[in-house]
């Protein structure tokens, strides 16, 4: 046991409360899974005490991989611990009501998820954000064109600025387009004749407008949307050329209002439509560049000098820290094929989209739907402005996540979660059982 209690060395208090934790993966994660009391069985417990209790932690490996446990605000870590059955325990005596965070310091651990809530007292759990979820649901696709005529439609944005929820316990002052980030996704045919509303909300502080890659024309609209809070300007634009294209506000400073939220995409089916797949999702990746440090609590003010130094301390799809990892599901069963839209809305950093255990059947590289599709690809490369169209058959139940393949950004919450339901077939994959070889035979 790593004896991190405070008076002499000794007198060992006698604790108030005992928790026992053992380190485990599920659903994807590493986490901490109760093995006693009224919280057995429950993943990231939180650990609720008395203000001036005697606490022990017990921690157990049951993973096998290298772990700590660790509650910064009280000054206390124990020693690591790795092989299965392993184990170790930390004392500490909670003098300060109060609510904490416990998390496995090892580097990536807690990003991976071995991170829970020490509640000390009677408080309040004020961590839980009482701002507006502007995260954007991926299952909202737009309706498909099908097998319709090109014809006129009309299609109205809102620029809005509102402080929103980024994670639990932090905020940001969201610049968005209809109250979501990425913005709605919008659905087309080409030869459409295309009317654009853009009203800027009597509420906004700012000026926004909006440029479609999908345009040709001034600015890809930006040239005559550039709208003053409470007023509007429309633009119309003939959808020349099929594909899958970003849209986003250009008033200066362009990048600002992109990594704010202001970005969505638009896809313009060819004639006849899309093939018919039994999912559809959209997913936008986005950097936001705060002068608070990633995982800090508040409202996260926006810093300047982080957006010109290319250096984000947050990374989402769909507009917050889990919007695809708990706020919003995505779903698939055995033998059904799914299609991601998938973009960046950036502004700077490029992605390496992959989903993990999954390989793409088919890639509509740089969103080109005229190109014939690559083909069983692992992870494929989307600039800042740009977007892909991924289709693949989902074989095998199981958890899979969705990321940018520079890894570290899962750190800063760029992680997104497919949940495919349905029974196992061996032939595909198959889990052998454990072999002992601790006996030397």
């Amino acid at each position: 046991m790593a004896d991190h209690s405070s008076g002499t060395a000794s007198v060992k208090p006698v604790p108030d409360v005992v928790f026992t934790l053992r380190t485990d993966i599920a659903d994807g994660k590493l986490v901490y899974i109760s093995e006693a009391g009224p919280t057995k069985g429950q993943v990231n417990p939180d650990l609720r005490v008395a203000e001036d209790a005697v606490v022990q932690v017990n921690i157990v490996n049951g993973d096998g991989a290298l772990h700590d446990f660790s509650i910064p605000d009280f000054s206390v870590k124990s020693d690591q611990i790795g092989g299965k059955g392993s184990a170790t325990a930390i004392v500490f005596r909670a003098n300060k009501a109060g609510l904490y965070e416990y998390l496995c310091t090892l580097p990536g651990h807690k990003a991976a998820g071995m991170f829970g809530k020490l509640i000390v007292g009677d408080v309040q759990e004020t961590v839980v954000s009482n701002f507006p979820d502007l995260s954007k649901n991926p299952s909202e696709v737009g309706e498909p064109v099908g097998k319709r005529g090109a014809k006129e439609i009309t299609i109205d944005l809102e620029a809005t600025e509102v402080e929103g929820r980024l994670s639990d316990g932090a905020s940001y002052k969201f610049w968005t387009f209809n109250n979501t980030v990425p913005g709605p996704m919008l659905r087309v045919r080409v030869g459409d004749t295309v009317n654009i509303n853009l009203k800027n909300s009597p509420d906004s502080a700012h000026i926004h407008s909006v440029d479609f890659h999908a345009v040709t024309g001034p600015g890809g609209g930006a040239a005559v949307t550039q709208v003053a809070p409470g007023h509007s300007k429309s633009f119309s634009f003939k959808a020349l050329a099929p594909g899958l294209y970003v849209y986003h506000c250009a008033t200066p400073m362009v990048a600002q209002h992109i990594t704010n939220g202001m970005y969505g995409m638009i896809l313009v089916e060819p004639e006849g439509g899309l093939s018919k797949v039994d999912r559809e999702y959209y997913v936008m990746q986005g950097e936001l560049y705060t002068a608070q440090r990633h995982g800090s609590a508040g409202l996260q003010e926006f810093s300047l000098d982080k957006l010109l130094d290319e250096r984000p301390e947050h990374m989402m799809f769909n507009g917050s820290m889990d919007a695809l990892s708990a706020t919003h599901k995505m779903e698939s069963s055995v033998d059904e094929t799914v299609r991601i839209f998938f973009g960046v809305g950036g502004p700077n950093l490029v992605s390496s989209f992959h989903v993990i255990g999954e390989i793409f059947d088919r890639v509509y590289d740089q969103a080109s739907l005229t190109s014939p599709p690559l083909t069983d690809v692992q992870t494929t490369l989307v600039p800042p402005g740009g977007a892909t169209m991924v289709e693949f058959k989902t074989e095998y139940p199981g958890n899979y996540i969705l990321v940018d393949h520079a890894l570290s950004r899962a750190e800063k919450g760029l992680v997104g979660i497919l949940t495919v339901n349905g029974e196992a077939n061996d032939e595909i994959f198959k889990s052998e059982e454990e072999v002992d070889h601790s006996s030397g035979h």
